[in-house]
């Protein structure tokens, strides 16, 4: 096991280094300079040339690269250049936020996308397993955005029962207040994440129950819920956990739109922010931590599957 982790924690060292380049690369090597992007194509020279000496653009890249990754070792993203404050205390305040849509949801897909892929699969062929596959396939087709818009309209529009945007602290709201500007953007993350989960479930599920290991559960005159929990549900849950990690990027992907709709002061909408007006070291510290979210969660998924899979532990490989 300790071998396997190491291996683990040296790949996710290795993928965020990579990914450290690869943003670099891409900020310089878009046309024209970094200070032209900033100030736009009617800057003076003199203006460019302020800019890009106090960004240090004037170094040579390596230079750049190395005393923009050591800084952000220390803690240091840099200053944003629109708000003239440091970018790692607005990332993680706006990290802060989406922290709490994105856990809410993540929480409910696992909770009840699980709960309806076992529910089908035990009741396969029946009216339930029916109605659950086509929504399945309905909410798994229909993209964000359309749920953003739909969800305004007919909640906040035409009932006005929620707001349509924002978001109101616990600590000024209440938990009412809070809540009430919570429910449509986590509403609108899960609907097709939870399809996806529940689908994955079932077909893992259904193939558990067929396996041999459960039918000699069965012949030994175990309980049928016993044979179900402790049997076919952890090998049926092994699939779930590794697309689960996969939902996390699929969730941050989702909350930069969802954000943007409901305009919720998240990462999301910081990142957008940043690409729109040029604020490259806010946006190369959001990109980073958005990379990092993703493979750490990979990582804890790495690291459930070898616990629910004893053979992943001796192989060393969660493939």
């Amino acid at each position: 096991m300790a071998t396997f982790l190491a291996k683990r924690f040296l790949a996710v060292i290795f993928v965020l280094w990579a990914m450290t380049v690869l943003v670099f690369a891409i900020v310089n090597i878009l046309p024209g300079s970094v200070a032209h992007m900033i100030l736009g194509e009617f800057a003076t020279n003199e203006a460019i040339a302020a800019l890009e000496e106090r960004l240090g653009l004037n170094d040579p890249l390596y230079v750049q690269y190395w005393r923009w990754f050591t800084g952000m070792l220390r803690g240091d993203f840099g200053m944003s250049l629109t708000m003239d404050r440091p970018a790692l205390p607005l990332i993680m305040d706006a990290l802060g936020r989406s922290a709490i849509l994105a856990g809410i949801s993540i929480v409910l897909v696992a909770i009840i996308g699980i709960s309806l892929g076992i529910h089908s699969a035990t009741h396969a062929g029946s009216w339930s397993d029916r109605v659950l596959t086509l929504m399945q396939y309905f909410f798994i087709a229909v993209p964000e955005f359309f749920w953003c818009i739909l969800v305004i309209l007919f909640f906040a529009a035409w009932l006005g029962w929620l707001p349509a945007t924002g978001y109101s602290p616990l600590s000024e709201a209440g938990f009412l207040g809070w809540a009430r500007h919570l429910i449509l953007p986590v509403s609108t993350l899960v609907l097709g994440l939870i399809a996806h989960i529940s689908r994955l479930v079932r077909s893992s599920m259904l193939e558990a129950i067929e396996s041999r290991y459960v039918l000699a559960a069965r012949a030994k005159g175990l309980p049928e819920r016993i044979v179900l929990r402790r049997h076919a549900l952890p090998n049926a849950l092994l699939p779930a956990i590794t697309i689960l990690a996969v939902d996390v990027g699929i969730l941050i992907g989702g909350i930069v739109v969802v954000e943007s709709v409901f305009a919720f002061p998240g990462l999301g909408r910081m990142l957008v922010y940043a690409i729109d007006n040029q604020d490259v070291p806010l946006m190369m510290g959001a990109m980073m931590v958005v990379t990092t979210i993703y493979t750490l969660a990979n990582l804890v998924a790495d690291i459930l599957y070898a616990v629910l899979n004893p053979r992943i532990r001796v192989s060393g490989s969660a493939g």
